[in-house]
């Protein structure tokens, strides 16, 4: 199943595995069972500290833990693990065979003091790029504490699971049979809301335990996509001690399959833009602390960042570069059906309607990309624009009006969107010319109405716009002294891959030129 290139990469990460790691194969039939016992042979023999061994617990025919020294990781999965979920097998692999985990010491503390039995079921779709992500979070949670399991589950080879759990979205985890969370989402919002549900011990005071770090960086970037890694770059090619904070690198950037309009570059992807800014940070001596957030800044002539993990980082200068989330609709019906017919990728959820009826709501470039994407999968799609014209690129309007299936609402207010309990139903508009309301029945509802500035951790230190976005200056400093802002989370119009790599930059440049006249 895998070509002679895919294998001589897989057999040179595999020469870190430091101990004996088992696949075992448990009990059961399937039609894809012959399928996973080949895949597992052809993995199996590309390192001599890894076995397939048959194991007489009953299962679906497709299930196969992992284990470590014959010992069970808590690591399961339920499927031929190809695609996009490939990464997630080798990558459980190479940790239970004694590779470290990218978590920070304080997150794997506070997994360890998790003393419920926590059984995580992870639906996800081979074709979906976030999915890999939360499975790659749980099975490192599984790692660092036993009471933590994890099931990675191909929703195509079972259907019955899907249609009774009524599952239109990926990712969908369940957490001891209860539905967790729906859609993409980072190790740190993961572990946030493991958090909230076991809040972690407190000291004697009542407040949650806090460890300083004595180290005291020169500038340290919170976030790291191309603003976010520009800075950090820039900053180190300075001299300057550098230290970037993020939830992954590449940011929202990751989720974006075609890149068109990056000068220098005819095309590329969003995962392989983003490798080549790791790449790039990895070239220069600059520190990372990956899968954290931060939960505020407290100002000082040596400021410190306190991060969800209790750990406080002590610096002379911040660049914030936090980026923007997907805006959602905050209509009626909308947080109610996440995953149940309304979604926000359409890459990763648009299988689920093959041969249905869907809506797009939003006219920008996104919505419209949406729409084309999706128009090859679904039966039908509508555009809904609040605005009176679509705001695209000409080219893309273009390729909406010789698609046959994708039709467009403008002047649309949505107001609602209603479901029969279990999966949506229908999208209602007000159609802002006549004031009428209008009903359309249809199957899922893609929202691409744009982004939110990641902002909220410090609205309370520092001025933000009517939109929530940071105002800076000409040189990305913001109303306080010594913290500079820059990329999607400031008010400097167009929100563009490009604009923010220049803004990154000319923030690092400030604030070396901050710190040279401190000093």
């Amino acid at each position: 199943m895998l070509d002679e290139g895919a294998k001589n990469q897989v057999k040179e990460y595999f020469e870190k595995i430091q101990t004996d790691v088992s696949l075992q194969l448990k009990e059961g039939d399937h039609p894809s069972r012959g399928e996973l016992i080949s895949f597992l042979e052809e993995i199996v023999s590309l390192h001599p500290r890894l076995s397939l061994v048959h194991g007489n617990e009953k299962g679906s025919g497709v299930d196969f833990s992992v284990l470590k020294n014959g010992v069970s990781t808590g690591i399961v999965f339920s499927g031929v693990p190809g695609g996009h979920e490939f990464s997630s097998l080798v990558l459980a692999i190479l940790q239970a065979g004694g590779n470290p985990l990218k978590l920070e010491e304080g997150m794997q503390k506070a997994l360890r003091n998790i003393e419920e039995d926590l059984q995580f079921e992870t639906y996800v779709s081979l074709d979906c790029h976030n999915c890999p992500e939360v499975v790659q979070a749980l099975n490192s949670f599984a790692l660092i504490n036993p009471n933590i399991k994890n099931r990675m589950i191909d929703g195509a080879l079972f259907p019955d699971q899907v249609k009774e759990k009524n599952i239109q979205g990926v990712p969908a985890v369940y957490l001891n049979g209860q539905r967790f969370l729906s859609g993409k989402a980072e190790s740190s919002a993961i572990f946030d809301k493991l958090m909230e549900m076991f809040p972690p011990k407190q000291s004697s005071s009542g407040n949650i335990e806090t460890i300083e770090n004595k180290e005291v960086y020169d500038v340290t970037v919170i976030g790291g996509g191309p603003a976010g890694v520009t800075s950090a770059v820039y900053s180190a090619r300075k001299g300057l001690k550098v230290l970037m904070i993020a939830d992954r690198v590449g940011g929202q950037v990751r989720d974006t399959m075609g890149i068109e309009n990056m000068i220098s570059l005819p095309y590329t992807t969003g995962p392989e833009l983003s490798n080549t800014l790791l790449s790039q940070l990895e070239n220069h001596n600059i520190s990372k602390k990956e899968n954290v957030k931060v939960q505020k800044i407290e100002d000082g002539v040596v400021k410190k960042i306190v991060l969800n993990t209790g750990e406080v980082i002590q610096t002379k200068t911040v660049i914030l570069s936090t980026g923007a989330k997907w805006r959602e609709l905050n209509v009626p019906g909308e947080k109610e059906n996440i995953g149940r017919g309304v979604a926000y990728c359409p890459h990763c959820d648009g299988p689920f309607f093959k041969g249905k009826d869907v809506a797009v709501v939003g006219g920008g470039n996104s919505g419209v990309e949406a729409a084309l994407d999706l128009s090859g999968i679904v039966n039908s799609v509508t555009i809904l624009e609040f605005g009176g014209k679509l705001n695209a690129d000409q080219v893309l309007l273009n390729k909406v009006s010789e698609s046959p299936n994708i039709r467009t609402v403008t002047s649309a207010q949505t107001t609602r969107i209603e479901s029969d309990g279990d999966k949506v139903t229908a999208l209602v508009y007000k159609d802002r010319n006549s004031e009428k309301e209008e009903s359309l029945s249809l199957d899922g509802v893609f929202v691409q109405i744009g982004l939110v500035p990641n902002s909220s951790f410090v609205k309370d230190i520092l001025e933000v716009n009517r939109s929530g976005e940071i105002v800076v200056d000409e040189k990305c400093r913001t109303n306080v002294e010594g913290i500079f802002a820059c990329g999607d989370v400031t008010q400097t119009p167009y929100k563009q891959i490009i604009i923010a790599m220049g803004e990154g930059a000319k923030a690092a440049i400030s604030a070396f030129e901050y710190l040279l006249h401190k000093n």
